[in-house]
């Protein structure tokens, strides 16, 4: 195991499975600047870990399994700092939604915001009795930022993603397993263990595969699934989509088959007879 300040990696090698431990518990797991990039480059390198075959994502502490950013942090910081943290924040989502093993997310107490962003960002979400999640950035004039909007409306359909962005309210674990933010509610105090039992058997899959084609990958129906599941999330981190019908106008263009009406910017006078 390696330790870092605001993550740890447990590797365990003869299950094919590597932790990632989100650990600010004091800070209810926010992602601060030096998170932010700490996680990112985690999962460069268990991406490249040919060993690795599923990755489990879970989180120190009782409150909290990620609050999303550090505004304490965010307020402190010139417009010029928030920028750069913007490009180290959209890095995290994107490492998360890169990895090509299995991701198992392990959710107990709140995942709001980013925080709800990241468990979403996992191909599978272990919740247990105490977890709530949220996307509130409404509520601060501001959308999701994560790759939420696409998320949810990939998970949940156009109506329940509308119903939790344009009102950032939470839902606990009764209601979230029924939209189906949820996949698997274990209680209180198992969402790690469960994930870790859920990667074994995962990986235990992947490794027949691995004996009978000489890879360390898991099969290719969950590459297949990711990609499906994923198609354009690439662009979803650093450009989110509005859920407005004005907005989507603007994005692709005119409604096939409705004619559009051009006004000419120069004014037409009528030429007058010699």
């Amino acid at each position: 195991m390696t330790g870092v300040e605001t993550i740890r990696v447990t590797r365990h090698p003869g299950d094919g499975i590597a932790e990632i431990t989100l650990n600010r518990p004091g800070a209810m797991n926010a992602i601060s600047t030096a998170m932010a990039g700490e996680l990112a480059r985690a999962c460069a390198e268990i991406a490249a870990a040919p060993e690795v075959r599923v990755v489990v994502l879970s989180a120190a502490g009782e409150r909290a399994f990620c609050v999303g950013a550090d505004l304490k942090e965010r307020a402190g910081m010139t417009d010029a700092d928030i920028l750069r943290q913007r490009h180290a924040m959209r890095g995290v989502f994107g490492a998360v939604l890169a990895l090509p093993q299995p991701a198992v997310a392990a959710v107990h107490g709140f995942a709001l915001g980013g925080g709800c962003e990241l468990a979403l960002s996992c191909d599978l979400v272990v919740a247990d009795e105490t977890a709530a999640f949220g996307l509130p950035e409404v509520t601060v004039g501001l959308v999701p930022g994560g790759g939420g909007t696409q998320l949810t409306l990939r998970r949940l359909g156009y109506g329940r993603a509308a119903d939790l962005v344009l009102t950032g309210r939470r839902v606990g674990i009764d209601e979230a397993q029924r939209l189906g933010l949820v996949d698997r509610r274990v209680p209180a105090g198992r969402d790690g263990a469960a994930a870790l039992e859920l990667a074994g058997q995962i990986a235990a899959r992947g490794r027949r595969l691995a004996d009978r084609r000489a890879v360390g990958r898991p099969a290719g129906g969950h590459r297949r699934l990711r990609r499906e599941a994923q198609a354009g999330l690439a662009g979803a981190v650093t450009r989110p989509v509005r859920l407005t019908s004005r907005a989507a106008r603007w994005r692709t263009g005119p409604v096939p088959g409705r004619r559009r009406r051009w006004r000419s910017r120069r004014s037409t006078v009528p030429s007058s007879s010699p």
